[in-house]
């Protein structure tokens, strides 16, 4: 198999052409490579299959590294972008790709050497109702909205000094932007034990599909400073479609304004929506190649299943 390890800010995936390439387990695959120790290691797998619509230049299937289906990446779909005009696969401007979130149309640009460097996204339009998250927050009925709503984070399962030494505040506001999360405030992100914060709200009961957590610190009124747990993946670099959830949260909680620049541990971020319901979340940032070579998953798979067996001797 053939593959293109990219990366959008850090946030990093496995791509393969699904034009070339027939993966007949693409969750089994995706968890394998994603191994950081026993495979190639990433944030998941991205196979780029012909689009079902011939106006669209492409269709992105994603899984995370758990294996898990992901609806949309906005990091990864960066690098979709990069892939087809890099690899002249096409140069539609803008390209319009299909995710399990809708059709995303992709404008980008090209660096000195005439890679392409930036990619704006059009991420589509938030959606709040708790239906759609989908969430069973108690006393929010399916149509409601759940935005800087109160809640007791020690009841759901956070200990009560996690909460304090990062400033969590006791209200979360949910955002789908094709796929589901919860963005809640904080006084200092970097001291937040993501570690075990994370797990607590992807597999809260409220979320029966599980959920992204983001962790934000507010740091003027157009710039925050975010950490991400991503459900299926853990502690990631970024997340595209989390940043445009932030900044839909900023500016309903009336926290901040757009554009945004949200910062990340793998880099920076722009995004603007205007605060209307009706309208899409633009996001804008790089996309980078890391390296592309040739690997066997089955041979992988076997050597791995041989030193799973051998007993470990001091």
């Amino acid at each position: 198999m053939h593959f293109v390890k990219m990366h959008g800010i850090g946030n990093d995936y496995l791509f393969v052409d699904g034009r070339q390439e027939r993966i007949a387990d693409p969750p089994a695959v995706s968890r394998l490579l994603s191994d950081r120790h026993r495979g190639i290691g990433s944030d998941g797998l991205i196979i780029i299959d012909p689009p079902d619509d011939p106006a669209n230049q492409a269709r992105m299937r994603m899984f995370n590294a758990d294996g898990s289906d992901g609806e949309m990446c906005g990091n990864g779909i960066r690098c979709v972008a990069k892939f087809l005009v890099d690899r002249g696969i096409s140069e539609s401007q803008p390209l319009l790709v299909e995710t399990a979130g809708g059709v995303r149309t992709l404008a980008w640009d090209r660096d000195a050497a005439g890679k392409v460097e930036t990619v704006t996204v059009d991420m589509g339009t938030p959606r709040l109702d708790a239906e759609s998250i989908p969430a069973h927050v108690p006393g929010i009925e399916p149509a409601g909205k759940v935005i800087g709503h109160s809640f007791d984070p020690v009841a759901i399962g956070v200990e009560e000094e996690d909460a304090k030494v990062c400033g969590m505040e006791p209200a979360l506001t949910l955002v789908s932007m094709g796929n589901p999360h919860v963005v809640v405030f904080c006084r200092d992100v970097a001291a937040a034990p993501l570690e075990r914060l994370g797990p607590i709200f992807e597999h809260h009961a409220w979320f029966p599909n599980r959920i992204n957590l983001h962790l934000v610190e507010v740091t003027g009124r157009g710039s925050v400073r975010m950490r991400t747990w991503e459900r299926g993946s853990g502690i990631t670099q970024a997340c595209g479609t989390g940043a445009c959830a932030v900044c839909v949260a900023c500016l309903l909680e009336e926290r901040a304004e757009s554009p945004l620049e949200a910062m990340l541990p793998g880099g920076r971020l722009r995004l603007e929506w205007s605060g209307e319901s009706g309208d899409s979340v633009s996001m804008s940032g790089p996309a980078a190649d890391v390296f592309e070579c040739d690997i066997d998953p089955a041979a992988l798979a076997a050597e791995a299943a041989g030193n799973d067996r051998q007993e470990w001797k001091a």
